[in-house]
């Protein structure tokens, strides 16, 4: 019996091994750590370690629990074991899958032989070749995995307490979360504190005369009087020049503007031309970092929705494995890359002699091959397009692509770089710039070409710009001299490729969970997105800031890629479990360097010692500004939420901040607006009935208007003080905002419900009422929906009874217009629309809805935002359920037959649907000499407990 870890591989992998062999899967994990104190067994549940799930007194051990959801998957492959004389462990080639492997085996226990079974690709040849070429289970990674998931229990439910009581409850912490989203909140903390630098050249359009091709070329001002001109590469964050900018002239406008006119209908001639020789190598193939990001560049996919496609592909046996930090390709898959670049593009394109690409990988997992196209031969995208589409087949055609240019020749071309120089009519020496670059042979870019960050200034690398063939000392004329004003711009805000990036660089976690990782802080609300920028939460500055100031080695960097270091010497068995583990929790004094948290005393020190001296109200206090009257302005983080403070007259005041304000979008200005509605709201006048003041307030939920209501009177001799009754509200109108909000407004809005009459035929009441889903009458519990808002204060009775008169629609009404039309949807080519719904907008291709995000607005969310909320909608849909029953097994022994078993010989046409457990064979595997009754796992027996 083989075990995998997902249906659909079972399902793929199961012809290729033919009927001597059963394939099952295990559906990913089978048992965990508890996910809280109800899935820990009563036996347990009177231990002081019982909350972490780990004896921590007891060489750490952990408590594994059987998921409730898991308990029939287990049953089953038990069931299944009974049948089979050998079982090979096939999960996936990486440590977790190693853990998943060691897991089954010591929950299965099984009484038969049991091997480790590795494959990297979906292939015929592939997965038979595996099946021949077992090995034991490599404990070292095991253990690796093991440490990395209690440290990660220890980390969390060590410090997430802390993040409870002193910010607010259901927050968490972890090991790598916490350190990406202390990098995007550091990242908003530098735009916070930019300040802009404006600086001027002169952007000059150059004739060469007619005879030159192409005739005219731009230049820009680089040098006055011997004296380079300040570019924004000169100014510090706070808009200052850099130390070292002594020889550089900063020119304003004015400046700009009199040198321009200086230099029309001056003499310029050509200072200098150099040229030198272009060559740019072919890009390395994929690893799980580097796809990831280019997936996010060229595709605007999230990183979770790359790896999701990414894994349909291997699992289909398309790709080879997804998660790899090697760049390295075999033999094999060379020859078929530099195969097809041959027959696509002629033996000119292809490099001389096999192209491999090594890298000195930080913190480096065990490394096989790197993402590519699955099998011997490589198939095109033209040749699966019948078979994949959507996000899969854009994603293989990137693969295959960037496969094939990887064993391309290199591209060559020429730059040129020349200087102009001139002198102005006020006397002033000035030297203009250009440069070009020209492609001769394109080579590996005729196959593909990478994509830009957002937020990089250079050119792609098959761009061309050409200029005209100049020599020194030739005549030019400028046709035109503008002088061009800049100012610089703040740290870009990361993106989701732009953060894995980062994280890869500073060896912070793996980039297999780089994904998860991203989704976790999103899904945590510490970060949000805009657009494609990820923008931290004050709920994030809070946490940061407390885990900066009283658990600095948590979250420093160096720290944490140092960590994985260590994991990694686990994996390579230079270290225990158990000694790394001890130190990190209890402390040790010895530790090696960088074991910081070891020589402090310990995890369980560290939180213990630092608890009390945290004091709630600092953490959550973020100081932004002061205003003009020299007010300190800070946001503070409450339970319910962030809002804006300041003292004024020795009173607090304070105003909500809207959600979808990013931190650094809060000016001195816009704080004074939110101010001038406070929280005790807007005051809008007396209601002349009830004597009650009426208000108009921001709400987390809307705007609305609301009466207060004074407080009760306490009976004499009453011990409790009576409840305060409710006041009424009402919602604010589309149409209707709190600065602009009337006091003749607010009554109409308190007056609903609003009777509009009674039917004369049922005797019933007709009232008009906002609700949820929009203004609508009521008549005993038959609902109707109204057009418009207004019509809440204007429907009649007669006009009421009309509507009640036609039959009910218990489908839509008539679909409103769209609020907005986009392109085509990137997955399934359909025209996609915003459209207003009763939660808000949303996209739409016809098909599939998704909501608008916090910070997507209907004006500004671009094509390729609204296709990456499509395809997380639609990966997030139920998947549709099939049942497949399994035959009965026959009692009969009489049709036991025993077999030799050749893989050579093993036919896959024979593939049948059905697995007859009365067809059970005693074979003997003609490929090693493996004994039928020895148990062979290759795996020590840890004492554990288990349930």
């Amino acid at each position: 019996m083989v075990i995998v870890e997902s249906p659909s591989k079972a399902k793929k992998i199961q012809p290729y091994l033919g009927n001597d062999y059963i394939v099952e899967s295990s559906v990913g994990h089978i048992r965990d750590l508890p996910r809280g104190a109800a899935d820990v067994p009563a036996k347990y549940k009177g231990e002081s370690w019982a909350r972490l799930g780990v004896d921590v007194d007891n060489q750490f051990s952990p408590l594994y629990i059987v998921t409730p959801e898991k308990r029939s998957t287990v049953s089953e492959l038990r069931e299944a074991l009974k049948t089979v004389d050998e079982l090979l462990l096939a999960t996936d080639p990486d440590r977790e899958g190693e853990a998943i492997a060691w897991h089954l085996l010591e929950t299965l226990q099984p009484k038969v032989p049991v091997r480790r079974m590795v494959f990297h690709e979906i292939t015929e040849s592939a997965i038979r070749a595996a099946a021949e070429n077992t090995r034991e289970l490599d404990q070292h990674l095991v253990d690796a995995q093991e440490t990395r998931r209690i440290l990660d229990r220890l980390y969390g439910y060590e410090v997430s307490p802390v993040l409870w009581k002193k910010v607010m409850p259901k927050l968490s912490a972890g090991r790598v979360q916490s350190v990406a989203t202390r990098l995007i909140v550091q990242r908003e903390r530098d735009r916070i504190a930019f300040r802009s630098a404006e600086y001027w050249d002169i952007a000059a359009t150059l004739d060469a005369g007619e005879k030159a091709t192409p005739r005219s070329f731009g230049a820009r001002l680089v040098q006055v009087d011997d004296k380079r001109v300040a570019t924004g590469r000169d100014f510090d964050s706070l808009g200052q020049l850099k130390k070292g900018s002594a020889e550089v002239v900063t020119l304003n406008e004015a400046q700009a503007r009199r040198l321009a006119e200086g230099l029309q209908d001056r003499p310029m001639e050509v200072a200098s031309v150099e040229s030198k020789p272009y060559t740019r190598k072919p890009y390395p193939p994929f690893m799980t970092s580097t796809l990831q990001q280019e997936a996010g560049r060229k595709l605007r996919f999230s990183s979770e929705r790359t790896m999701r496609s990414a894994q349909r592909l291997y699992e289909n046996g398309y790709i080879t494995y997804m998660r790899t930090d090697s760049t390295t390709l075999s033999a094999t898959a060379i020859e078929a890359a530099r195969s097809q670049a041959r027959e696509l593009y002629g033996d000119a394109y292809v490099a001389d002699s096999p192209r491999q690409y090594t890298r000195k990988v930080k913190n480096a997992q065990e490394a096989h091959e790197a993402i590519r196209p699955a099998g011997e031969t490589f198939r095109t995208p033209g040749a699966i397009a019948r078979e994949v589409d959507g996000d899969d087949f854009r994603l293989y055609e990137m693969i295959w692509q960037r496969t094939i240019a990887s064993q391309m020749n290199d591209a060559r071309g020429t730059t040129v770089s020349i200087r102009i120089a001139g002198t102005a009519g006020t006397g002033e020496k000035v030297v203009f710039a250009s440069s070009g670059r020209t492609i001769t042979f394109p080579g590996f870019l005729k196959a593909y070409v990478e994509t830009m960050d957002d937020e990089s200034t250079g050119q792609a690398d098959d761009a061309e710009s050409r200029l005209p063939e100049l020599t020194e000392g030739q005549a030019l004329t400028a046709t035109e001299l503008v002088p061009d004003g800049h100012s610089t711009s703040p740290p870009s805000r990361f993106t989701e490729p732009a953060l894995v990036k980062a994280m890869e660089e500073m060896g912070i976690g793996r980039p297999s969970t780089y994904a998860s990782t991203i989704k976790t802080i999103l899904d945590r609300g510490y970060v949000w997105k805009k657009g494609s920028a990820l923008v931290p939460s004050w709920v994030a500055f809070a946490v940061v800031g407390l885990m900066e100031q009283h658990f600095g080695q948590l979250v420093d960097y160096d720290f944490t890629a140092a960590m994985e270091d260590d994991l990694d010497s686990i994996a390579s068995g230079d270290d225990s479990r158990v000694h790394w583990l001890s130190g990190f929790y209890f402390g040790d004094e010895g530790a090696d360097t960088g074991s910081e948290i070891a020589k402090a005393g310990g995890l369980k020190k560290l939180v213990g010692a630092n608890l009390e001296e945290i004091d709630a109200r600092t953490v959550n206090s973020i100081p932004m500004f002061t205003d003009a009257e020299g007010r300190d302005v800070v946001v503070r983080v409450g339970r319910y939420g962030p809002y804006l403070e300041r003292i004024v007259d020795g009173e607090s005041q304070r105003a909500n901040l809207p959600d979808d304000l990013a931190p650094d979008e809060l000016t001195e200005e816009i704080a004074e607006k939110l101010f001038s509605v406070p929280q005790e709201g807007r005051k809008l006048g007396t209601d002349p009935v009830t004597g009650h003041e009426i208000v108009a307030k921001e709400g987390r939920f809307g705007p609305y208007v609301t009466e207060l209501l004074p407080e009760p009177e306490v009976p004499e001799g009453a011990k409790k003080k009576p409840a305060k009754p409710k006041p009424r509200t009402g919602s604010l109108f589309k149409s209707m905002s709190v600065d602009t909000v009337t006091l003749e407004d607010a009554l109409r809005l308190l007056s609903l419900p609003r009777i509009v009459g009674t039917d004369p035929d049922s005797g019933d009441e007709i009232t008009a009422q906002n609700g949820r889903y929009g203004p609508y009458l009521k008549k005993g519990t038959d609902s109707r929906s109204l057009s418009n808002e207004e019509q809440l204060f204007t429907v009649t009775l007669e006009e009421a009874l009309e509507i009640y008169s036609q039959p009910k629609q218990r489908g839509r009404a008539a679909a409103a217009p769209p609020l907005r039309e986009l392109g085509e949807d990137a997955s399934t080519g359909k025209k996609m629309v915003i459209k207003d719904g009763r939660f808000g907008p949303y996209v739409t291709d016809g098909e599939t809805n998704a909501s608008l995000r916090k910070g997507d607005s209907v004006e500004e969310i671009t094509d390729e935002r609204a296709s990456e909320l499509l395809a997380e909608r639609r990966a997030k849909a139920p998947a549709k359920k099939t049942t497949t029953r399994k035959p009965a097994a026959s009692k009969s022994t009489a049709s036991k037959s025993t077999t030799a078993k050749s893989t050579a010989a093993k036919s896959t046409a024979a593939k049948t649907g059905t697995r007859t457990a009365a067809a059970k064979k005693t074979t003997t595997r003609s490929t090693a000499a493996k004994s039928t009754t020895t148990k062979s796992t290759g795996t020590r027996t840890r004492k554990t407990p288990t349930t």
